[in-house]
């Protein structure tokens, strides 16, 4: 996890080993989200009327590349060094340190 756009936006990056496994976190209908591991406070992909949803979804993935989620960061709450948790579905990354 990264600060992009100056702090404003969250940028979650991640490589697909197993496109099978992988296809649920590409699911378009499947909203992720971040939680601030000390405040529990939860951040959205923010959407645009013009683009939709930031971030990249695939109808079958593949293998060996890398796909990206951006996540607000209203007021550059969350900062680097704090641990948050970014939730797809089912899937959980816990413990990711903001760079």
């Amino acid at each position: 996890i990264r600060q992009s756009a100056n702090g404003y936006i969250l940028d979650f990056r991640y490589r697909v080993i197993d496109p099978d496994k992988a296809s649920l976190l590409l699911n378009r209908k499947i909203k992720p989200y971040l939680i601030d591991q000390v405040s529990n406070a939860r951040f959205m992909v923010p959407s645009s009327p013009k683009i939709g949803p930031l971030r990249q979804s695939a109808i079958k993935p593949l293998a060996n590349r890398n796909y990206f989620i951006l996540f607000a960061n209203p007021g550059k709450y969350v900062k680097p060094g704090n641990k948050v948790t970014v939730v797809i579905g089912e899937f959980r990354a816990e413990d990711l340190v903001v760079e």
